[in-house]
């Protein structure tokens, strides 16, 4: 049997990490320390802090995947050090790629799958980008062929994220956005029409709004601009925003027309880490044919002998989650997809039933033809004794994040509660969901709130 000594000059020897000289003293945040630390001792400080932040399962507020099975978790690990960038020296993941670009093209009915252009990117954000570049430049190429002036382009979108915001700013273009009106809380075909011109370099539906999660009508949009080119002569793309929709639609609303069926429709962006069930991390874009993306926007990278063409706003970047997005498509398949996207959704419609048989909320939406979950809005001319951002800030004492939150102008006053459903919930955990917020309900009947809290101070996140 070994026999061991501890000195307590050495840190290092001391047996238990708790009583080293860096648990019993705090350590330094906002400058780096002089000397270097035990890096078993690191790890269990910095796990400890963690343990302050949400339950990610419980967190029916984000967008994003917080499943993650051990076979993604192995290839994460296995390529945590690969690089997307790099083609050359990582040639194998460039395919992968370009794979699932091919793949997402035939899933969204490309004429061209196997020729047409796409790429990852970091998120769906970055690839909402892409595809505003790629619109304004083909617009002002047109209108210097036609000897027109290029400085005030505009683009079209309805109550949109704010990843469309940062474009218009950051890229010089004016935004219209279609604002929310009572009775009508998504762009639609009439309001697109009053707004565009021939400065209109695209116009934007959302398959899945982040404020109700409904889609938009991409084909009515479509077919009134096919009508306004034949009345007028102006010809204007759709990009779709699929960030949500576009691995969902396909699988879970076959019958929706939305994507490269409409020609009109030259380039979708989608959310690998949302509904594409991969890390965080992940977005693609796609064009409907390779001559829907302007070649001065592509940077051609040589790699064994050959032409990899490419476009990013970000350069390196980890190449694990493309690997991971591949293993799904390769591992769930049509079929795989489309059971756990309807699970989700009918989990969502459950709650949403359930919610209304509560008889204190009006459903805003309730599951069936968008995103997978539910929202609600107190009744009118209800007291319940609380304000949503009262409910919401209660629930989390049982470590559940709903967010709550006003909508955009002209709505202001409607304010709405929301979860929404992603892979790794079951209908178990809708019911414990539903227990904790009745439970919540009787507290507040009991405990009536005098001061109700408002939007900032519940902390809620809706995006």
């Amino acid at each position: 049997m070994a026999t061991h000594k501890v000195n307590k000059e050495l840190p290092e020897s001391v047996y238990d990490l708790y009583t080293q000289k860096d648990s019993l003293s705090p350590l330094k945040k906002f400058a780096i320390s002089e000397s270097s630390n035990d890096p078993e001792l690191i790890k269990d400080l910095i796990l400890d802090e963690l343990l302050l932040d949400g339950n990610a399962k419980q967190n029916l507020s984000t967008f994003c995947q917080t499943y993650t099975d051990d076979y993604t978790r192995a290839i994460m690990d296995q390529c945590i050090v690969k690089n997307m960038i790099d083609k050359d020296e990582y040639p194998q993941t460039a395919e992968i790629e370009s794979r699932c670009v091919h793949i997402l093209a035939d899933l969204w009915n490309s004429p061209a799958s196997a020729t047409t252009l796409g790429c990852s990117t970091t998120g769906s954000s970055e690839a909402a980008m892409l595809g505003g570049l790629a619109l304004k430049w083909r617009w002002r190429k047109k209108r210097q062929a036609e000897g027109k002036p290029t400085d005030k382009p505009n683009i079209i979108t309805g109550p949109v994220q704010v990843c469309w915001e940062k474009f218009a700013r950051y890229f010089d273009v004016e935004i219209r956005q279609i604002p929310m009106e009572h009775g009508r809380l998504l762009m639609n075909a009439e309001e697109v029409l009053k707004r565009v011109d021939e400065n209109t370099i695209g116009v934007v539906p959302t398959l899945g709004v982040t404020f109700t999660l409904q889609y938009e009508n991409v084909k009515e949009i479509n077919d009134a601009l096919d009508k306004l080119q034949k009345d007028t002569g102006l010809d204007i793309p759709i990009h779709v925003d699929g960030a949500s929709g576009g691995f969902l639609a396909p699988f879970i609303q076959k019958d929706l027309v939305w994507d490269f069926r409409l020609p009109r429709v030259k380039s979708i962006n989608t959310s690998g880490h949302k509904f594409g069930l991969s890390p965080i991390g992940v977005g693609w874009i796609v064009w409907r044919d390779a001559e829907d993306l302007p070649e001065e926007l592509i940077f051609n990278v040589n790699y064994l002998g050959g032409e990899m063409p490419t476009f990013a706003l970000n350069f390196s970047r980890p190449g694990g989650q493309v690997i991971a997005q591949y293993f799904n498509f390769l591992r769930h398949g049509r079929e795989g997809y489309e059971r756990i996207q309807q699970a989700c959704a009918d989990h969502g419609i459950y709650i949403a039933k359930e919610i209304e048989k509560i008889g204190l909320f009006d459903l805003l939406y309730d599951g069936t033809t968008g995103i997978p979950g539910a929202a609600w809005m107190i009744k009118k001319g209800v007291n319940p004794g609380f304000s949503l951002y009262d409910l919401t800030d209660k629930m989390r004492s049982r470590g559940w994040q709903i967010a709550s939150y006003s909508l955009p102008t002209n709505c202001e006053d409607m304010v709405i509660q929301r979860v929404l459903i992603r892979h790794g919930f079951s209908h178990d955990m809708a019911d414990l969901l539903l227990t904790d917020l009745k439970s919540c309900i009787a507290y507040f009947e009991k405990h009536p709130v005098t001061v109700a809290l408002t939007e900032a101070e519940a902390g809620s996140f809706k995006h």
